[in-house]
């Protein structure tokens, strides 16, 4: 149950600092002195990995069962996984966008 609070606090802690902390990122660009851009990145991709992560674990733990009743659907269940990964790289493309509006 304290793992639940800790996270709970933390993710307070970021939407506390986003709100106040004055700097907003608009669609006109993000201006280079501020560093709430590389945080954002920094955020979008280590979430995503950590989403990705879970996912995999659970998924993979769920292919090798299966995999080893019918061996045969080796093919299907690879796609499956490959798309729980696919989590990760969306968030290191939306983390390269982020970067690249920096100015």
């Amino acid at each position: 149950m304290m793992k639940g609070k800790g996270l709970l606090k933390f993710i307070g802690f970021c939407i506390f600092y986003f709100v106040f902390s004055g700097n907003f990122a608009f669609a006109e660009g993000i201006s280079g002195s501020s560093h709430l851009p590389y945080f954002a990145s920094a955020l979008s991709a280590g979430l995503a990995a950590l989403g990705a992560g879970i996912a995999v674990a659970y998924v993979g733990a769920a292919a090798v069962g299966a995999i080893s009743e019918k061996p045969e659907s080796f093919g299907k269940i690879l796609v499956i996984v490959g798309l729980a990964e696919g989590i990760a790289i969306y968030g290191i493309i939306i983390a390269i966008m982020i970067l690249g509006k920096i100015k």
